[in-house]
Order: C-alpha cells, then sequence, then structure tokens
C-alpha cells in the first residue's frame, strides 16, 4: 500500500523514513521538496540516491485533490473547487491584498453544527477531510499562485504574484505548476509564496476535526515546510469548549470565535452548539487560551444581520460581555446565499454598532467583502456535500409545506 506522503508531519514522515532505513535527515530533505518546491515527481528529487527514489515511487506519492473548477473574481479573489471523492467537493478561497495574501482552508466537506446564516451549515455534512486533504488545499494553491508568467516565463515573487492575480487564473480549470530549479530550492524567487496567511475558516467545524486539523497546521508551522508563524495561522471555531483547551495545549496558533450574539437566547438559534457550551463556558475558555496566543487577544467574530442582532442594545449588551476578555471584534457583513432569509445590516447600523463598541474601549472593525460575485465571500462557500444528516432533506420538506 502506497503512503500519501502529502499529509504526514515531521514526526510520521521520520517514521516512515526510519522504515526504509534512512535517517531523520531524508525527512527534511522531502518536506522541503513537497512543500517549498511543489514537487510531486520522486524522479526531480536529484539530491537524494536514485535507488531510494525508486523506493520512494513504488511505496509513496504525493497526491492532493483534483481541481474541479478555478475562478477568479473581479478583486482578484480566487477560488478553487476540489474533488474529495464519493460526489463531495470542497472550496478554498485566496485574498489577495497589498501587504499580504490569506488562504481559507476547509476543513471538513460541510459541517454539522448548522449555523442558520452560513451556507456550509445548509448543505448539512459527510466527513472529515483527511491531513493530506487540508494541507493539499495550501499546496494546490501555492503551487498555482507562483505559476510562471505566461509572458516571460518567470516565477512570480510573492508581492508580484499578489499585485497580477487575475493574470494568472488557470485555463480550463487546470492548476499550472511551478519550474523550479534545483538549485534555487529554500534560496530566492523561486521558492517566494504569496501566502504569507492561513485561515481556518473554509467549510467545516476545524475542532470537530482535530487531529487531521493539527497535523495540517504543524505543517504550515514547520520551517522544513511552509514556515509561517503561528501569528498568521488562525483557526475559526463555534465553540467547541474542549477542542479549544486542547488546541492550547497541543498548537497554539491565533483563535478566532464565531460569536455572533450578545446573549445566549440568540446564539442558541443561530449557532446551535451554545446550547452545549453556552456564552459563559465559552468566554472562560477563551480568557484561558489568550495565556498562550500567539498575539495575546482572541478575535470575535460577529456576522451583521438586519433587525437580529445589530441594534445598539446588542451593541452595549455585547460590549459588557467581552469586556474582561483581551480581544478585538471583527464586525461581518452578512453575505447572503440561496434559501436564506437574514439579510445584510446597512452600513449606517454597522457603523453605529461599531461606534458603540468603540466608545467602550474595544477594538472593532469591519470586514470587507470580497468575493462575493463568484461566492467566496465569508459564510457562501457551499462546494458539493453528500448529505449524511439528511439536513438538507429536512429542510426541503419544511420548505414545501
Amino acid at each position: 500500500m502506497t503512503v500519501n506522503l502529502l499529509g504526514l508531519d515531521a514526526r510520521r514522515l521520520q517514521t516512515f523514513c526510519a522504515g526504509l532505513g534512512e535517517k531523520p535527515f531524508r525527512a527534511q530533505q522531502l518536506m522541503r521538496w513537497i512543500h517549498h518546491a511543489g514537487v510531486d515527481d520522486f524522479g526531480a528529487m536529484t539530491d537524494m540516491s536514485r535507488p531510494l527514489r525508486e523506493r520512494l515511487a513504488l511505496q509513496a506519492m504525493i497526491t492532493a485533490p483534483r481541481v474541479l473548477r478555478d475562478t477568479t473574481a473581479a478583486d482578484g479573489t480566487r477560488k478553487w473547487l476540489l474533488d474529495v471523492g464519493t460526489g463531495n467537493a470542497i472550496e478554498s478561497v485566496f485574498i489577495p491584498e497589498e501587504k499580504r495574501g490569506t488562504l481559507c482552508i476547509s476543513s471538513q466537506a460541510g459541517c454539522a453544527l448548522a449555523c442558520t446564516f452560513c451556507s456550509t451549515g445548509h448543505q448539512g455534512f459527510n466527513r472529515n477531510l483527511t491531513a493530506e486533504e487540508i494541507i493539499g488545499q495550501l499546496w494546490l494553491a501555492s503551487r498555482a499562485l507562483r505559476a510562471p508568467d505566461a509572458h516571460t516565463g518567470e516565477v512570480r515573487t510573492a508581492r508580484s504574484a499578489v499585485r497580477a492575480l487575475p493574470a494568472c487564473a488557470a485555463q480550463g480549470g487546470e492548476v499550472r505548476t511551478a519550474q523550479i530549479a534545483v538549485g534555487d530550492i529554500g534560496k530566492g524567487a523561486a521558492t517566494e509564496r504569496p501566502i504569507s496567511n492561513v485561515v481556518m475558516m473554509g467549510m467545516g467545524e476545524p475542532l470537530a476535526n482535530f487531529d487531521n486539523v493539527v497535523t495540517a497546521m504543524r505543517l504550515m508551522l514547520d520551517d522544513h515546510a511552509y514556515g509561517l508563524s503561528r501569528r498568521r495561522v488562525t483557526l475559526s471555531t463555534a465553540g467547541l469548549v474542549p477542542g479549544i483547551d486542547r488546541l492550547r495545549d497541543e498548537c497554539p496558533v491565533s483563535l478566532a470565535v464565531s460569536l455572533h450574539a450578545s446573549n445566549d437566547e440568540l446564539r442558541n438559534e443561530l449557532v446551535p452548539i451554545n446550547r452545549k457550551y453556552p456564552i459563559k463556558a465559552l468566554l472562560a475558555a477563551c480568557l484561558r487560551y489568550v495565556d498562550v496566543a500567539p498575539r495575546g487577544y482572541v478575535m470575535f467574530e460577529y456576522v451583521m444581520l438586519t433587525g437580529v442582532n445589530d441594534s445598539v442594545i446588542q451593541a452595549r449588551e455585547l460590549a459588557a460581555l467581552v469586556k474582561d476578555v483581551p480581544c478585538k471584534l471583527n464586525l461581518i457583513p452578512f453575505n447572503p446565499f440561496p434559501g436564506v432569509q437574514y439579510e445584510r445590516s446597512s452600513p449606517g447600523a454597522i457603523d453605529r454598532f461599531r461606534e458603540v463598541l468603540m466608545q467602550a474601549g474595544l477594538i472593532a472593525t469591519v470586514r470587507k467583502t470580497r468575493g462575493d460575485d463568484i461566492d467566496a465571500a465569508c459564510g457562501q462557500l457551499a462546494g458539493q456535500v453528500q448529505d449524511r444528516t439528511r439536513r438538507t432533506r429536512h429542510r426541503e420538506g419544511e420548505l414545501a409545506q
């Protein structure tokens, strides 16, 4: 049975190499070829002996999910639809900015938490993604964004790739791979990546797939793989309290919490997991996490729904709720999708809400909507999910009545 090396972190890759009779440094070589250079052909790994490369070709593979569709929005936001088998497809989104490029990664095919304002939650749930399917999203995006310039043949640097993103969209849904000289690995523009930040904010609840997500994040943080700092890897959760505590102990990265309400009654409706882990327990977990948080605070995400959670009274209630937690608040204008009843709060309502928070001494920002013309904005990712929860069938029955 061949092993997919794409999802193996340093410890697991060393174990694999030991099974081949090789020393630990071989694992570091493999990680650099796979993740730094984006190489999936063992024959191209020319600093390894030919017999080792032949054994690797027989016993291992480097395989990421297949790209079904590659779409670029008017603002340069780029979305990939990726095949993860048995009729399921997930979505990943790259958001380019002048000083950074952020990749939004999915952790599950669907989501079981059923948040009422989220398109993924409306699709139901099929399964957790494997570690190779999670890190494979970063691997594929890195290769695609580092593709040679169509006119010059040169590999773009991080900044130029971000600026020129719309021009580097793949044709026909195929991802173009970068041609990188062996001598360039680890030293120069050829390996400079346009992805500076990763957010686990795509389809699914990351903490419900803890082991695979943490394995993938360890690769993101590993200097022999992607070398991202803990400040630049963010995990977003709807509030699985035991998972927050476990993340604190095993792999502390920047933490974002989908709060979306200022009291339990409303949050029970918007984020049903609140019935199991109410706000008081959630905020206590956030306080415990702050001790190890790379940025020294937790980010609270708050989707703005007109007439639901956007009143001045609710803003004051929210300010009182989080005042003892070192935090920042990110107000997210709601992004609609088919079949949902909510509407986006008006700019004036969002401004008034933010002003109340700031007058209370809190830091509050409004997230800029990106990629909504290709359904790539926050809360719009849906992909294709073979629902095992029967949630979709139940909802269709309700609408038919």
